[in-house]
């Protein structure tokens, strides 16, 4: 199954080969105790939550040395696929829910991670900030900007635009059509992309990726 991921991302080092191999195992042991991942999706662990995490890196090459809040992050996706692929890359991983947590905490550790660190809070306790913001199936756009942008580094990073990027599916047109009322956003300023310019299977058939620059949230900060 890890294979997918490998026949997509062909660079990556044997130790990266190995903790997306070791995290079948893991995941299945964890959700025979807690529900992190729906049942029915257990098998589909690859294809359904960590390739489709992994289609960030599709659209951005997160810069050494960056950060990156992972908003919600439940399971840990897609802060834990991510953090594997860019071991140079500080990642932090916040959820409300404890139980999410202390799975992370785990997986984090049975794999060696050294570049993520995970901590039970909502997105309006935190005060540090960050030059990305990730998310997947959290909330509402115009929601997820409130929350993101208090905590978003503004302008550039090494030539990149620093922002908020979302992984949802179905029909956006009104929640893209909202938040850019909400908070001001010059069309086109939003850019959607279907995930399956990337990856050919048919669970992207309805899948996004949202990225919204940080310096386009037009909000007194």
């Amino acid at each position: 199954m890890e294979e997918l991921i490998f026949n997509y991302f062909q660079n990556l080092s044997l130790r990266q080969k190995e903790q997306f191999s070791a995290l079948y195992k893991i995941y299945t042991e964890w959700n025979d105790k807690i529900n992190v991942i729906s049942r029915k999706d257990s098998e589909f662990l690859y294809i359904h939550h960590v390739l489709h995490s992994l289609s960030v890196a599709r659209f951005i090459n997160f810069p050494t040395g960056s950060s990156i809040l992972d908003l919600g992050t439940g399971g840990g996706f897609p802060g834990i696929p991510l953090a594997i692929l860019y071991p140079e890359v500080s990642f932090f991983l916040c959820d409300s829910v404890r139980k999410k947590i202390e799975v992370v905490n785990n997986v984090v550790s049975s794999v060696n991670l050294k570049n993520v660190v995970a901590q039970q809070s909502r997105a309006e306790d935190l005060s540090v900030k960050f030059d990305f913001i990730v998310s997947r199936a959290v909330a509402e756009l115009p929601e997820l900007v409130t929350w993101s942008y208090p905590l978003l580094i503004s302008g550039k990073i090494n030539g990149i635009d620093r922002g908020l990027i979302s992984l949802k599916g179905g029909n956006l047109n009104n929640e893209i059509a909202k938040t850019e009322k909400k908070f001001s956003i010059p069309l086109g300023k939003i850019t959607r992309i279907p995930v399956s310019k990337w990856f050919d299977h048919t669970y992207f058939e309805q899948k996004y990726l949202i990225f919204i620059p940080a310096d386009s949230i037009n909000i007194c900060r």
